[in-house]
């Protein structure tokens, strides 16, 4: 008996830029392994909302016959392009994250809320829009340093070490000037400036690397200047990767850990979290494992006997 034809898949990726790395390398994963993939801009989507009919036109054409979806959602474009991830979902197209669980990701507040309701270890944090008292703020959180981040920034944009508690309520009355929301954290000077960067896909770490800031840099991304070698992971550090995604509801996830002397932490769970770095640190086709992974759920999507009428 011959082996069953392996399904040519139409596959979307929600990026506003082709030029990208992480999209550019999604396409060439996609159509390597004899699939048709599409890159389509989100913000040129619109959509026709409605109860048995829903539809998406793009460039003045309706998009259809899809059978995954790979969303590469920017920071600032969450809220329409989430919305349109909604519309291709009501489709019945696969998502490789689903809108809600990038929604819950990108609401700094809620994603640390829901980790530590389950007991994900992290760093000592408060949140605040206005204080009236910043001293007690300050107290939550223990002495300076301290991090503070805006709750809407990405890449290490927004976040600023204070040394001293001056330098802190500074910052802070700097924020609330913008009327902006923050985070107010821990520093843990122990890891000197390194922490971890796993990648997530289906329920499995598939590489790890560990960021160093820059000399004079307490921020280890990459796109602040830091650097990245491949790292092996502690069973616990791999547990815990793998629970914070679960918890967040993503099947694709860069959860960034920090090495304490109480433990791994996680610092963030990241829904669309970039390949280049990883993929040159680790050696790893990260953009071919998205595309196996995109392969067997829609398998097990076709193996399903059909509803009841």
């Amino acid at each position: 008996m011959k082996p069953a034809k392996k399904k040519r898949l139409k596959i979307a990726v929600l990026s506003r830029n082709t030029r990208l790395y992480s999209t550019k390398r999604l396409v060439e994963a996609g159509l390597k392994r004899g699939h048709d993939v599409y890159v389509i801009d989100p913000l040129r989507c619109y959509m026709n909302i409605a109860a048995h009919r829903p539809e998406i036109h793009y460039k003045g054409r309706k998009l259809e016959g899809f059978d995954a979806i790979i969303p590469r959602i920017g920071q600032s474009v969450t809220f329409y392009a989430t919305a349109v991830l909604r519309q291709f979902e009501m489709l019945g197209v696969f998502p490789l994250n689903e809108s809600l669980a990038i929604g819950r990701a990108r609401d700094k507040l809620r994603a640390l809320q829901l980790l530590a309701r389950k007991g994900i270890g992290m760093p000592l944090t408060g949140f605040a829009h206005s204080p009236d008292d910043t001293e007690d703020l300050m107290a939550l959180v223990g002495e300076a340093p301290v991090i503070i981040k805006l709750v809407e920034g990405a890449q290490g944009k927004g976040v600023v070490l204070t040394e001293t508690r001056q330098a802190a309520e500074s910052v802070i009355d700097a924020f609330r000037g913008l009327d902006a929301h923050f985070l107010v954290q821990q520093f843990i000077r122990e890891s000197r400036g390194t922490d971890i960067r796993c990648f997530v896909i289906g329920g499995k770490v598939v590489a790890a690397m560990k960021r160093q800031a820059r000399k004079g840099e307490f921020r280890a991304n990459l796109h602040q200047g830091g650097s990245a070698e491949a790292v092996r992971m502690t069973p616990r550090e791999l547990q815990i990767a793998l629970k914070a995604t679960k918890i967040i509801g993503l099947n694709v996830a860069g959860v960034d850990i920090i090495r304490s002397s109480n433990g791994p932490l996680v610092l963030e769970v990241n829904s669309s979290p970039g390949l280049e770095g990883i993929e040159t640190a680790t050696k790893t086709d990260i953009a071919g494992e998205i595309i196996r992974f995109i392969e067997q759920r829609c398998r097990k999507s076709d193996d399903l006997p059909p509803p009841h009428g």
